[in-house]
Parts: C-alpha cells; sequence; structure tokens
C-alpha cells in the first residue's frame, strides 16, 4: 500500500474520557502531539475540534480504531468508528467536510508510555502521544481516507472502511 498524499492532518485516539490529539504539517514531515479533550457532551467537543480543524488548516482526520488480533473491532473500536463517522458528518454539517482515514490502533497507548516514559499518565500527554504514533504510522502506511461522499451514514456499517495496519490493509 502506497503511502498517502502529504497534507496538514488531525489524528484522534479516542477514549471515554479524552481524546489524543496530534497533527502534523502540510508536507507531513513533522507529528506534533496536541493537548489533548477531556470529552464533553458531543457539540462541545465538536466545537472544540472545529476550532482546532480551522486553525490547523486540517486537510485529512484519522482515527485509531482497536481492533482484535482477528483484525476486527472491539467493543472500543465500534465507539471508535461510530465516533469518528459522527464527527466527520459533524464537521461536514458544519461546512467543513474532510476526509477520514482509520488506523488499527493495537498496543498504540502502551507503545507511546514506551516511546514516552508515560505510563500511568492520567493528564492526556499519553493520549496525545498514542494519537501521534497513530499519525505516524499513517503517513507512513496509510490507507489513504475516504472522501466526505463515500462516508457511510450508518456509523455502524463496515462497509468500505479501510483500516490501514503493518501487515497491509483490510477491511471488515
Amino acid at each position: 500500500m502506497a503511502p498517502p498524499r502529504p497534507r496538514s492532518v488531525l489524528a484522534l485516539d479516542v477514549g471515554r474520557r479524552r481524546i489524543g490529539l496530534a497533527g502534523c504539517d502540510p508536507l507531513g514531515l513533522t507529528v506534533t502531539p496536541l493537548p489533548a479533550l477531556a470529552r464533553g457532551d458531543f457539540q462541545a467537543d465538536l466545537g472544540r475540534l472545529l476550532e482546532l480543524v480551522r486553525q490547523r488548516r486540517v486537510e485529512t482526520l484519522v482515527v485509531g480504531l482497536p481492533l482484535d488480533a482477528s483484525q476486527r473491532p472491539t467493543p472500543q473500536g465500534v465507539h471508535c468508528r461510530r465516533y469518528g463517522l459522527r464527527l466527520a458528518r459533524g464537521l461536514a454539517a458544519l461546512g467543513q467536510p474532510l476526509p477520514l482515514a482509520w488506523v488499527d490502533e493495537h498496543a498504540s497507548s502502551w507503545s507511546a508510555g514506551e516511546r514516552f516514559g508515560l505510563h500511568g499518565d492520567r493528564s492526556g500527554r499519553l493520549d496525545s502521544a498514542a494519537a501521534a504514533l497513530l499519525l505516524e504510522q499513517w503517513l507512513r502506511e496509510g490507507p489513504e481516507a475516504l472522501g466526505p461522499a463515500l462516508i457511510s451514514a450508518d456509523p455502524v456499517d463496515p462497509a468500505a472502511i479501510v483500516v490501514g495496519t503493518r501487515a497491509g490493509a483490510d477491511s471488515f
């Protein structure tokens, strides 16, 4: 699988309490962990994320999707997929349609904790470090993001959702 084209991207590591965030420059060279977003109600999250998308001139969203060993979404993976689709649709409704890509985030928090010495962190730094690892992986491996017109209206319909993995891409 070819790497995606360079552009400004916002990666999200969606958790129940916080969303880890990371971004990259328009050339896809520098990945930066951003302050994590403490989850509130969806409309409040959407407003804060819209502001960030506009500030950083984001062109694509990348959302981490926890998969099991068989490349099937875990219960948290279903939640992350719903959130990513809802966010993409919400941004589109506010005049900011963005392509959306998925990355297998299996063990991303553990890897970020190891790499950055953040095990046990509750400040959100670990969440954003995990989002940075997801973004680095996506920049290397893809898959290319789905355009806004291809994003399913059904948040649990797995059709056409391709997830980048270290071994290639699998759809589920």
